[in-house]
């Protein structure tokens, strides 16, 4: 996976961020979601990377970056710390602008992102999301069956914890099968890397704490900001087959979030960039070119 990209870590924000690199051209950064790693991006990047300069992240808490304790409030896993995380990559990298693509977790981190340093992304992807303060908001009886763990995994400490790591194989599977439409999409190679970093009690803890974020602090960052818009041009993509189809007029939600939105559904279930990445691929490059 990844041939041609080379592995670096760096200090970043006061901790170690994990990344992949490789490709010439405008950079290009790739953000990615639950429960998942940098790996998920590994049949698109190198496609993309023939024209952009593709850098992929694991997140703080994820993959092999840095897994904090979560503090108190859950400040250091709030989406605007994490978002910093990346800001500051990119600056060490010497990227001053750059194109930014999230999926799942790692978009909700891309849209703090560009709300809050609206100069950096000039053109800004978001994957099989609502916005958070929408999932919270809108949320009913078939919403919280679907995303079931939204509200497992934001329980104290330890115990969503203590019952994830008693089988996370089984958890982690479970996981990627109920939210995907094709297991055999995930290849070996992919699934080997989700389960060695997955078998980390660390990495479980840090993904509890990004959830609990989201139903604290950041819900106050975007209360507090509901009025403010996405300025660049915004592409949302979500799969067909999956639970936002069915829901909500995706494109409709978006709209009230920023100022240029154009989007559609790609034939798959949650995972795009692994289920359908042809789809996938082709709808961003011809969004970003």
């Amino acid at each position: 996976m990844f041939e041609h990209f080379t592995r670096h870590t760096l200090n970043v924000n006061g901790i170690p961020i994990h990344f992949v690199q490789g490709g010439t051209g405008f950079p290009l950064l790739l953000l990615h979601g639950y429960p998942q790693t940098h790996v998920m991006w590994h049949k698109i990047a190198p496609s993309l990377a023939q024209k952009f300069t593709v850098i992929a992240p694991d997140l703080r808490g994820y993959g092999d970056s840095y897994k904090p304790k979560d503090a108190p409030d859950h400040s250091n896993y709030s989406k605007r710390v994490v978002a910093a995380d990346l800001v500051n990559l990119m600056a060490l990298l010497g990227k001053k602008e750059f194109y930014l693509i999230g999926h799942d977790r790692g978009a909700r981190v891309a849209h703090r992102l560009t709300l809050d340093y609206p100069k950096k992304v000039k053109k800004l992807g978001l994957l099989d999301i609502i916005p958070t303060y929408d999932v919270f908001h809108l949320a009913d009886q078939e919403l919280s069956t679907v995303y079931y763990h939204w509200f497992f995994l934001i329980q104290p400490y330890p115990f969503p914890e203590t019952l994830i790591g008693s089988n996370p194989h089984y958890y982690l599977e479970h996981c990627l099968k109920s939210w995907g439409r094709d297991f055999t999409a995930f290849t070996p190679e992919a699934l080997a890397e989700y389960h060695r970093c997955f078998q980390d009690p660390m990495m479980i803890h840090g993904t509890c704490s990004d959830y609990r974020a989201a139903a604290t602090i950041d819900l106050e960052h975007d209360q507090l900001e509901r009025d403010k818009k996405i300025e660049c041009p915004l592409l949302i993509l979500w799969g067909k087959q999956g639970f936002l189809e069915k829901k909500y007029n995706v494109l409709e939600l978006w709209q009230q979030r920023a100022i240029n939105v154009t989007g559609k559904a790609i034939n798959c279930g949650h995972f795009l960039a692994e289920e359908s990445p042809v789809d996938t691929e082709q709808a961003i490059y011809g969004f970003l070119e």
